[in-house]
């Protein structure tokens, strides 16, 4: 089936969500919390970990109820509504909290990103089931994700480039308001934009939660697709916490940030139709793979960063950028193709569950990603402030070397290992010759 253009763009527009939600915490919280907050880096590690572990707990029973779920809307439809609702709400409220002390403000913080992240959950997770659902031709659902990453592209660069500029000009709390307008347009849009959309008519699975993700754990093509995607967004999630501490320290501009990151995730609005042409002549399995060498490449070249020769910087952020923009538009692609062969062989939807699974791993990653990077800073020896100045805090050479290790050696291993989980992916090829 082939959809629509206004369905395919509109589906795109909850990736201005999903986006948003994945860079903003991960690009400021932890910053927010070392140093302005005054919390430790390795308690400050913990704080951003700890909800978005509650969601890898959340995200199967999330797709589990969207799965059993049933309305004249659609069966994932609603969540959507109400869901982003919440979100941009409870993201408002994480920075709207006490200043001091840091104990209080730090309970306040992991409190609202409790509930930020469960309403995320039940966004999140039917959100990226639906493509499985709404068409059964896997060109369809590339070109869709396609649109998507274009979509989390200018999320990524909106939400990324545009939040420290706020935090500097406006403080915290106005930066909370903003990303949750943000979040407020990129659910609703997918919403309205996918009205009317016929969902392909599928059984649901019954049976307990467990016995249904022993099912999907099972099938080894999305077993080993889960592996490696974890794995990178473990290592995207170290990176972008980096960010705020490189643009700080190793560059000596905090105004470099959006730079840099812009240099990151800019080059997806470029590439991001030519890693498609790649799938379509190669196989989205080949796609995977390639885009993850550029990305481990571009991310080595970051440890050129120093403040006399910024340039390198944004040039090594650009090289990892083109294969960031392939590692999100191939695996987006090839997820709904692994649920959608599970539910033709078996006759039983079980979407619900693979995206579950699927944004519990995402999201365990990005967790993992910024308390790996504070635990490396924490190694270093980094010395946590109050005041959130650049020059406040002289930092030690160990803690100079963490930075730029967490920046780029530790997160160039990571997305470097999720090749081999690949290596041994057959579906695309299955779906190449057919």
């Amino acid at each position: 089936m082939v959809l629509p253009t206004r369905v395919r763009r509109g589906y795109a527009l909850g990736s201005i969500a999903t986006g948003t939600f994945g860079t903003v915490p991960g690009l400021l919280l932890l910053p927010y919390l070392t140093d302005t907050l005054g919390v430790a880096a390795a308690v400050a590690g913990l704080i951003v970990f700890v909800p978005k572990a509650w969601d890898v707990v959340l995200n199967p029973i999330a797709g589990r109820i969207s799965d059993r779920s049933s309305s004249s809307r659609g069966r994932r439809r609603p969540f959507l509504l109400w869901s982003g609702i919440a979100l941009a709400i409870t993201f408002a409220l994480i920075f709207a909290g006490p200043a001091a002390p840091p104990p209080l403000a730090a309970t306040w913080v992991v409190i609202a990103f409790l509930a930020c992240a469960t309403a995320y959950a039940f966004f999140q997770v039917p959100f990226n089931a639906m493509p499985a659902e709404i068409t059964q031709d896997a060109a369809e659902r590339t070109r869709m994700m396609t649109w998507r990453v274009a979509a989390i592209a200018v999320a990524i660069l909106l939400s990324g480039a545009t939040a420290p500029l706020v935090v500097s000009g406006l403080g915290y709390p106005a930066m909370g308001i903003y990303v949750g307008v943000l979040l407020l347009l990129g659910t609703m849009g997918a919403y309205l934009a996918t009205s009317g959309v016929v969902e392909e008519p599928t059984e649901a699975s019954a049976g307990p939660l467990r016995e249904q993700l022993r099912i999907v754990l099972s099938v080894p093509d999305f077993r080993r697709l889960l592996v490696a995607f974890v794995a990178q967004a473990l290592g995207v999630g170290a990176l972008l916490a980096a960010v705020a501490y490189v643009a700080r320290y190793l560059l000596a501009d905090p105004a470099s940030s959006s730079v840099l990151f812009a240099a990151f995730v800019g080059p997806a609005l470029l590439v991001s139709p030519l890693w498609e042409r790649w799938t379509a002549h190669r196989g989205k399995k080949a796609g995977y793979l390639a885009s993850t060498v550029v990305l481990v490449v571009g991310v080595l070249a970051l440890w050129s960063v120093r403040s006399d020769v910024g340039w390198l910087a944004y040039v090594a952020a650009g090289i990892a950028g083109i294969g960031y923009a392939g590692t999100q538009v191939c695996p987006l692609a090839m997820l709904p193709d692994v649920a959608a062969a599970a539910t033709r062989a078996t006759g039983v939807n079980r979407t619900g569950v693979f995206t579950g699974l699927w944004t519990a791993g995402e999201t365990l990653g990005l967790a993992l990603g910024p308390g790996l990077y504070g635990l490396v800073l924490s190694i270093g020896g980094y010395a946590a402030s109050t005041t959130g100045s650049a020059g406040a805090t002289v930092q030690s050479p160990g803690a100079l070397t963490a930075i730029a290790v967490g920046f780029t050696l530790v997160p160039a291993v990571l997305i470097a290992l999720s090749l081999w989980p690949l290596r041994g992916y057959a579906l695309d090829e299955r779906t190449t010759r057919a």
